[in-house]
């Protein structure tokens, strides 16, 4: 089950934009990219990733993967963070589950399916991959010791608040309509 917000920060994510905003959610992963300069030929964000292995296609439980990649070389890095965003109605141990069952799907040899602009890019598995979470403000708290007790990274996404009424708008109702 997801939520409209859910729906809306995935697809925001599956641009380089977006995906940007939400690596700046834990900052230190944005040092994990090449260029800064070059932002749109430094990250490949790839939305409910699927992986090759052996021939068979797996979908990974995560709901983005974020590639850094050489903007000069083309090359994907050998680096990789995975963003799992908290799901309504999801507990600490599904969510902590969705990792385990990532990590173990990634613990073979596999290599991205690719958006079909970045076909051309060297995309074999990573030496490391970095997971991330992102939480909303009404995720349990037991969710956010549970990340901190197993030293997972992960923040809480505030949306953004509603662009204020312009002050030239006339008043609905009129003072000396007041009774």
């Amino acid at each position: 089950m997801t939520t409209p917000e859910y729906e809306e920060l995935l697809a925001r994510g599956s641009h380089v934009q977006g995906a940007l905003a939400i690596l700046k959610g834990h900052r230190s992963y944005l040092e994990l990219l090449p260029s800064m300069r070059r932002q749109e030929e430094s990250l490949i964000p790839i939305a409910l990733p699927l992986v090759r292995q052996e021939g068979r296609l797996w979908q990974l439980p995560c709901e983005l993967a974020v590639l850094p990649c050489d903007p000069v070389w083309r090359v994907k890095t050998n680096r990789e963070v995975l963003v799992f965003f908290h799901r309504q109605g999801e507990d600490f141990s599904q969510l902590l589950q969705r990792w385990r069952q990532t990590q173990i799907i990634l613990g073979q040899p596999y290599e991205w399916v690719m958006p079909p602009r970045y076909s051309q890019v060297y995309n074999e598995g990573a030496e490391k991959i970095y997971p991330l979470f992102v939480l909303w403000p009404s995720s349990p708290q037991r969710i956010r010791q549970g990340l901190q007790g197993e030293g997972l990274p992960f923040f809480v996404h505030q949306e953004p608040a509603p662009a204020p009424q312009p002050a030239d708008q006339p008043d609905p109702i009129p003072d000396s309509d007041l009774v």
